[in-house]
């Protein structure tokens, strides 16, 4: 992957606090995503080149990703998508990258340029990418141009998990959420965020937990979109859980044990060898990802009624020109042969939850409040799991609500 290293210009975009940290010795250099050329056209060549499989009549979404569907996604990959564009849309915002321990890692560091802004880092999951974020960022950094308050400002830090997108990926076994949530505190360190306040869902909900339970210290407040939990140790599950909310985390549980876990138990005991094929096939890539955006969106199966093309596929090509299909995948078995001599304890910090209809895991208040101290909990009526891309007002509303007393 070419990164192109601006000049001068660049430098002199440097904020006050990676200039600092530069004199530190520790280097932050500004980045801009620039594909190579032969790259896209060899993407173009595989799509074009794609053999797809058969389907049985009538089959639909039941088997898998439909082939219709993939059919005229992968059609307008080819000739209709313009990455290029989609590159300018990214280097919009600002972006660096900076080693931590052997790992080059790039993020996004959008100052506000109101005075009391706090320093928010954000952390994405599977299968998405920090371009996830970028309809809350502005929201964040600016909130009086979105119809806020100054006051609800916040400098965010979106960091590219390593093994995802622009963020080198770990040579060695071993590498799972807590090591990233380290990365992500010493990138805040590095920065010169000595308080801040840490937001997630998916990979990111259990990095961000890590983040705080290890740096109790640092953290302001956390705040999840996907916030897991279960009951209390040696409890009756039921005990104080109102009958509608453990029937509805049933439902959530159920719902993902019977027909979408069968993807965490392939990149959970095999990664490398799904990662063959999704290195290989775009189509492959395609399908593998856009079939989890279908199944846990609000979208009523379609997913092109919240989200763009463009969008599916700039998250998708980021995949693929990175060639991350492997090392995102390796973290989730990573995450299950984790060591078990040193559980995560209860989360002090302030949490805030804010719960989709449509998120995979939906945990009782309950069961939550023994796991965290809960002193923020909103439910809301649509949205799934991507919660930045489906939901941007009600997750940017949400996020200054929690953190408006803590700063």
């Amino acid at each position: 992957m070419l990164i192109r290293i601006a000049g001068l210009a660049a430098a002199a975009a440097l904020t006050p606090l990676a200039v600092m940290a530069q004199a530190g010795g520790a280097e932050i250099r500004p980045f801009e995503i620039a594909v190579p050329d032969e790259v896209l056209d060899d993407l173009r060549r595989r799509l074009e080149m794609t053999r797809l499989p058969d389907q049985l009549d009538g089959a639909d979404w039941d088997y898998g990703a439909e082939l219709g569907y993939v059919t005229e996604l992968v059609a307008y990959w080819r000739d209709e998508f313009d990455w290029r564009e989609q590159e300018r849309r990214l280097n919009a915002f600002d972006q660096f990258k900076t080693v931590i321990g052997d790992l080059d890692v790039h993020f996004i560091h959008q100052r506000s340029s109101e005075p009391g802004a706090l320093p928010l880092v954000i952390t994405h999951g599977w299968p998405g990418s920090i371009a996830e974020f970028t309809k809350i960022i502005g929201p964040l950094t600016d909130p009086v141009a979105h119809g806020g308050r100054a006051e609800d400002a916040f400098h965010v830090v979106a960091p590219s998990m390593p093994g995802y997108g622009f963020s080198d990926k770990p040579r060695a076994p071993g590498f799972g959420p807590e090591q990233i949530a380290e990365v992500n505190a010493q990138l805040m360190a590095r920065l010169g965020y000595e308080r801040y306040g840490i937001q997630g869902g998916d990979w990111g909900s259990i990095v961000s937990r890590w983040h705080a339970f290890n740096h109790p210290e640092r953290t302001v407040g956390v705040h999840l979109n996907m916030l897991v939990g279960g009951p209390p140790p040696g409890a009756d599950p039921t005990d104080g859980v109102p009958p509608e909310e453990l029937a509805r985390s049933q439902a959530r549980q159920s719902f993902y044990n019977t027909a979408e876990n069968g993807y965490a138990q392939i990149q959970g005991t095999r990664p490398q060898t799904l990662g063959y094929a999704l290195n290989d096939s775009p189509a492959g890539q395609a399908a593998w990802i856009v079939e989890k955006f279908r199944a846990w969106c609000d979208c009523n199966g379609d997913p092109e009624s919240v989200f763009t093309r463009d969008e599916l596929l700039t998250n998708i090509t980021i995949y693929w020109v990175t060639q991350t299909a492997t090392s995102s995948a390796r973290l989730y078995y990573e995450s299950r042969n984790a060591p078990t001599s040193r559980p995560m304890g209860r989360i002090e910090a302030p949490t805030g939850a804010i719960i989709f209809p449509y998120e995979l895991f939906i945990t009782p208040r309950r069961w939550a409040e023994a796991s965290y101290n809960i002193t923020h909990w909103t439910e809301v009526e649509r949205g799934g799991h991507f919660a930045a891309m489906e939901q941007p007002e009600v997750l940017v509303n949400d996020l200054r609500e929690f953190f408006r007393p803590l700063r």
